[in-house]
């Protein structure tokens, strides 16, 4: 038998073991038996398995009360929230690792701050973006503290995400120019460039065309130095918007039928960026007189809007 064969059968062993253990303990060390076949399984994949495990030891560790280890209780509740994140179910997924991360400052555990930065991605996942603003303005706050500017700038960055869902554009601008002070302070050149092809976008929002047309040079500069074509293409997308909005109509229509192009060659298509920029020149082309070519786009677009628009339905092969 291989060395690799000798470790296998040693983790079968090791997994037989913990079975076998279950029936003769009880208390924390049943749930902590519990808990680490739970993490084995879902080293494996098995997530539904590896939840039903976690949560039957979260359950014994709440059943204990004030005896239960919160430490033990903290690693359930992150445990079921990684399971159901890699299942798709990303509001109880988040739901569950704020239980976590609560604990876990309480004890001031030093991977609170980790947990809730990953708590706060994903409540973005799940659209929960008053929690995400919540979550990661205390996550900033505690990197500033430690000396972490990378860390709150990225904090501040998935704020103003959250804020442009939200179509508070004017905060959103606000923290994106602070995520931007503190990336350009550590000469992180991408990031920079990111902070500022979102700028571009939220002062387009607020109709600011002249200021978004410099602001998405900017980082048009940095993604074509840095040959990062996919960036690029969103901040060609803001600076074509630029151009629209302060009269350029010709040149605007030019720059946004490039993003297109590049759009329309990626593999697999990101359809509702191509009905977007689509949109937008339709709107464009009737404002200057070019009806019955805005109105071609229109027509086409709607057979891939009904799509797009239609209610996901869960069929055998989806699950």
């Amino acid at each position: 038998m291989s060395d690799d064969d000798d470790a296998g059968q040693d983790e079968l062993i090791t997994e037989e073991a913990l079975w076998d253990r279950i029936p003769e303990v009880d208390g924390a060390e049943r749930a902590s038996t519990y808990y680490e076949l739970s993490a084995r399984i879902y080293a494996r994949g098995q997530f539904d398995e590896a939840l039903a495990l976690a949560e039957t030891a979260c359950d014994i560790y709440v059943g204990l009360g004030a005896s239960a280890p919160t430490e033990g209780l903290a690693q359930t509740y992150s445990a079921i929230g990684y399971n159901l994140n890699q299942l798709k179910r990303m509001e109880e997924a988040a739901t569950a690792m704020s239980k976590a991360v609560e604990i876990l400052r309480t004890n001031k555990s030093p991977i609170a701050l980790e947990l809730a930065c990953t708590l706060g991605e994903w409540w973005y996942s799940s659209k929960n973006y008053e929690k995400v603003i919540e979550t990661m303005r205390e996550c900033a706050q505690e990197h500033l503290v430690d000396g972490n500017e990378v860390g709150a700038a990225n904090d501040l960055h998935l704020i103003g995400c959250a804020y442009r869902e939200l179509k508070n554009f004017e905060e959103a601008l606000v923290t994106f120019r602070e995520a931007r002070v503190l990336f350009k302070k550590n000469h992180e050149v991408i990031h920079v460039g990111r902070c500022d092809q979102k700028i571009a976008g939220c002062l387009n929002e607020l109709g600011q065309g002249d200021l978004a047309l410099e602001v998405a040079q900017k980082a048009l500069d940095v993604f074509q130095t840095a040959h990062d074509e996919e960036r690029e293409t969103y901040a060609l997308l803001e600076y074509g918007k630029a151009q629209l909005l302060t009269g350029k109509i010709d040149t605007g229509l030019a720059t946004l039928d490039d993003v297109l192009q590049t759009a329309t060659q990626e593999d697999p298509k990101d359809f509702e960026f191509i009905v977007d920029v689509e949109t937008r020149m339709a709107t464009a082309m009737r404002a200057v007189g070019r009806i019955a070519e805005a109105d071609e786009i229109v027509r086409r677009l709607s057979a891939v809007s009904d799509v797009l628009n239609e209610e996901d339905v869960a069929t055998p092969s989806d699950t």
